[in-house]
């Protein structure tokens, strides 16, 4: 009895040991469960690209003369987002670039509002390092322009380039002069011949004109300022060239010529206006007193109109 009650014992605890090992079978078959991924972070906004602000090297003038090496001009930039040209708080406010013969530079990088914002590019030259009056910028010429490269220093330019899109391409720029120019020819008349009169010793003053003024930044226009003062001009080939400051003068000594041993004074009056140039045509004819000397009117291009005085 004893051993019957052992055996069913045993076969029960047999028959648990199997289940238990089926089910843990089972148990290890099922697959575990996989950890929820975190989410993505959302993509850091890439800002946007920024875009230089370059100038052509094409700035150029618009006749005469070119820009040279170590020229330097101011760079004004107005965003077309409401904003106008200010003497400060432009997007570029008299930035100096200078010209190195090939490329103009500035002395630290500049940039585009953005990709989208349009921009009016404003130019000078000669640059001024402080400007208070954006319709009142200062410079001065000199009274000797005796060499070309004295002359070329009396040259005063502006442009304009308006609703420029962002580009990193340079921007053009071409600038205007802002000043007059007049062109003084000697030609032989009675008693003279070419040769002959090549070989007086002549010389020439441009007189009765203010050599200081004020430039508009808005526009280029510019307005004299100062005391009247001789200019020795330049001798080109066959004329005498100078720079002059926009102003009207009346009845002022505006050319005194030396031709050998005798002289001469004209008195004229007019009005010189910015970019243009003017010829003035003096023929010399000997007679018995010395000279005399016939006058072609200002005017701007190559011909000359007028009468003969003296």
């Amino acid at each position: 009895m004893t051993l019957l009650f052992i055996f069913f014992i045993m076969k029960m605890n047999h028959g648990i040991l199997i289940s238990l090992a089926c089910l843990a079978l089972v148990a290890g078959c099922k697959k575990s469960p996989q950890p929820t991924p975190a989410p993505e972070p959302d993509p850091v906004p890439v800002e946007q690209e920024k875009i230089p602000i370059r100038l052509s090297a094409a700035v150029t003038k618009v006749t005469d003369l070119s820009f040279e090496n170590a020229d330097e001009v101011g760079l004004y930039v107005v965003n077309r987002d409401g904003s106008s040209l200010s003497a400060s708080g432009n997007h570029l406010t008299n930035v100096p670039f200078t010209f190195d013969g090939s490329a103009w530079t500035a002395p630290q990088a500049s940039y585009w509002k953005d990709q989208s914002t349009h921009a009016d590019f404003y130019v000078y030259y000669p640059y001024v390092s402080s400007v208070t009056d954006i319709s009142a910028i200062p410079f001065s010429i000199s009274s000797d322009q005796s060499t070309q490269d004295k002359y070329k220093t009396c040259d005063v330019l502006w442009g304009t380039s308006k609703d420029i899109a962002p580009s990193g391409d340079p921007v053009p720029v071409k600038m205007y002069h802002s000043l007059s120019n007049i062109l003084v020819y000697l030609v032989p008349g009675r008693g003279y011949t070419e040769e002959t009169l090549s070989q007086q010793e002549v010389s020439l003053l441009v007189g009765g004109t203010v050599l200081e003024g004020n430039l508009n930044l808005s526009d280029g226009t510019v307005t004299a300022k100062g005391t009247p003062s001789d200019i020795t001009p330049f001798k080109e080939d066959d004329h005498y060239r100078a720079m002059i400051v926009p102003q009207t003068i009346e009845d002022v000594t505006l050319i005194s010529i030396r031709v050998g041993d005798d002289s001469y004074s004209l008195t004229r009056s007019g009005t010189f206006e910015g970019g243009k140039q003017y010829k003035c045509t003096l023929t010399i004819n000997k007679v018995a007193e010395g000279i005399s000397i016939g006058i072609g009117d200002w005017e701007e291009g190559d011909e000359d109109f007028g009468g003969v005085v003296g």
